[in-house]
């Protein structure tokens, strides 16, 4: 290679590099925000005599991380305000609430994250509950799942709109829109530009590189994506905007005024199995009658892919019950017998969640290059015999949930994300849950989750150069650096087996991930630019 005279180089020396075509380089060097070069050290001081030097101390050099599915501001608030996800109990719960409402008296309350299911009682609290703790205040207090709130009386006031039979519970469907809307009008704008600047850092400081916002009217609304967009931070920020269209006119006039990659993302078909919103063909199992909520009809559904496609836009929808699945997997073969597979295929359409499919359902969407974007954190906290699915579905409809070596198998592209703050920003625990899904039979190998986390999100995105996401002379210099740790090829043999990364298959190594002990990241790094350390 020909050293340009002034050009700055970097050189990282004494690691170890993921890089699926040079599997033992221990240097990289980066130019111009670009992976100029990979091999030994030795031959990397030679080549490069004028370079700035990193001392990698035997870190592993790493692909960025892509979330695929993430709601920045909502996770910022999170992490700013009231984090409910390590209540224990209802009892627990309100006594958070009540700890933080004491904490900051005279502010409107924004929380996240309690989870009823795992509680020994298995009840939520209501607004008298609410009330007792908050008084007059307004609260909004949304479900781990973000389908359901909790909603004080002196919120509910300013919704004169909620339906008659909305009751004192949980809120949910229209009635939780109206009500999390109201929530956002009282956020001032320095509390929402510092939740999106955490949420940002956050992503960071784990190797994430880029995430991609499913904003939408009924998620964040169009101010806080305006907002988001103008935001400078150096955590890449890929938009999608979920609101529907009849027409291929409006699409390209919505994404344009947007500046969405895509009308996709949270296009809300249906709600969520904890909340018990998403859209079933048979009932619940811990809720008589109960089929979930559909937001979105099979023609709307229809006409919105329809206009997408003949507009060469990507169009995409939130779809976890398989009632929803359904009627989007219908319409869909409606669009590709008009438009043909090539064209569904160019627009790059993507499923959300994608919770549950079946086997013919699958091999559809693999013939017709459509994208399941997923989260495995859901499988790790949910799944299992006795989780939150098995509540909600019984064990035998439980076990089909997040099948990505059915999807995997049938050619469906997958892309691994978040939801945050629906699940942690842990991009090697969603890795992790991946690779050890509670379902025999639904895990993918370690390498195929790791694709799905980091070259996944590119080609999720419409970026299909081959090379991002990777660690390749010529690929954007887009990666984390992680503290020295343990390789699955110097793991007991099982483990090598388990992470399918036999030194013999030339396959770059991955690290050994323990449950509940993610690498820590030493410094992330975006088309060259520092992001974290």
């Amino acid at each position: 290679m020909t050293v340009v005279p002034g050009a700055p180089t970097s050189l990282l020396l004494g690691g170890r590099i993921h890089s699926p075509s040079h599997p033992d380089a221990t240097a990289m060097a980066v130019r111009d925000g670009v992976v100029a070069w990979l091999g030994s050290d030795a031959v990397g001081r030679e080549q490069f005599p004028q370079a700035d030097v990193t001392d990698l101390d035997g870190a592993l050099v790493t692909p960025g991380f892509v979330d695929s599915h993430v709601h920045v501001t909502e996770t910022g608030l999170c992490r700013t305000g009231l984090d409910l996800r390590p209540a224990s109990s209802q009892r627990h719960c309100l006594q958070l609430i009540a700890d933080y409402a004491a904490a900051h008296p005279d502010q409107p309350i924004w929380g996240h994250g309690w989870d009823e299911s795992g509680w020994p009682d298995g009840a939520a609290p209501d607004t008298e509950a609410l009330d007792a703790v908050v008084g007059e205040r307004p609260a909004y207090l949304s479900r781990v799942d973000a389908h359901s709130a909790l909603a004080s009386s002196g919120l509910r006031k300013r919704v004169p709109k909620l339906s008659a039979d909305s009751g004192i519970g949980p809120l949910s469907g229209s009635d939780h829109h109206l009500v999390r809307a109201a929530a956002r009008e009282l956020l001032t704008a320095p509390q929402r530009a510092a939740a999106r600047t955490a949420a940002l850092d956050a992503a960071a400081a784990v190797g994430i590189v880029a995430v991609h916002e499913c904003a939408g009217p009924d998620v964040g609304g169009s101010d806080d994506w305006r907002e988001l967009r103008a935001l400078h931070h150096g955590v890449e920020v890929i938009g999608y905007w979920g609101e529907p269209v009849t027409s291929a006119a409006r699409a390209r006039e919505l994404l344009a005024d947007t500046g969405a990659r895509g009308l996709a993302g949270d296009l809300f078909v249906d709600g969520a199995l904890g909340s018990h919103t998403a859209w079933l063909h048979e009932p619940y199992a811990d809720a008589a009658g109960c089929t979930g909520v559909c937001h979105l009809d099979a023609e709307s559904v229809a006409a919105h892919l329809w206009a997408c496609t003949e507009a060469g836009v990507t169009a995409g929808f939130h779809v976890i019950g398989d009632a929803a699945v359904s009627a989007v997997t219908t319409a869909l073969q409606q669009v590709v017998q008009h438009f043909g597979v090539a064209a569904v295929a160019a627009c790059g359409h993507r499923l959300e969640h994608l919770e549950m499919v079946s086997v013919e359902q699958a091999a559809q969407l693999g013939s017709w290059g459509v994208i399941a974007s997923m989260q495995p954190g859901f499988d790790a906290l949910w799944g299992g015999d006795d989780g939150m699915y098995a509540q909600r579905l019984g064990a035998q409809r439980a076990a089909g949930l997040n099948p990505f070596a059915l999807l995997a198998s049938r050619g469906v592209p997958l892309a691994f994300g978040s939801d945050s703050p629906v699940t942690e920003l842990d991009p090697w625990a969603a890795v992790r849950a991946a690779a050890h899904h509670r379902t025999p039979g639904s895990a993918v190998s370690m390498r195929a989750a790791f694709a799905a986390a980091t070259r996944g999100g590119w080609r999720a995105a419409g970026i299909n150069d081959g090379i991002s996401g990777t660690l390749v002379p010529g690929a954007p210099a887009s990666y984390a650096v992680w503290e020295p740790t343990r390789l699955a090829v110097e793991a007991p043999r099982d483990t090598v087996q388990r992470w399918s990364t036999d030194p013999r298959s030339r396959v770059p190594a991955l690290p050994v991930l323990e449950p509940g002990d993610s690498p820590l990241c030493r410094r992330t790094v975006h088309r060259g630019v520092v992001l974290h350390g």
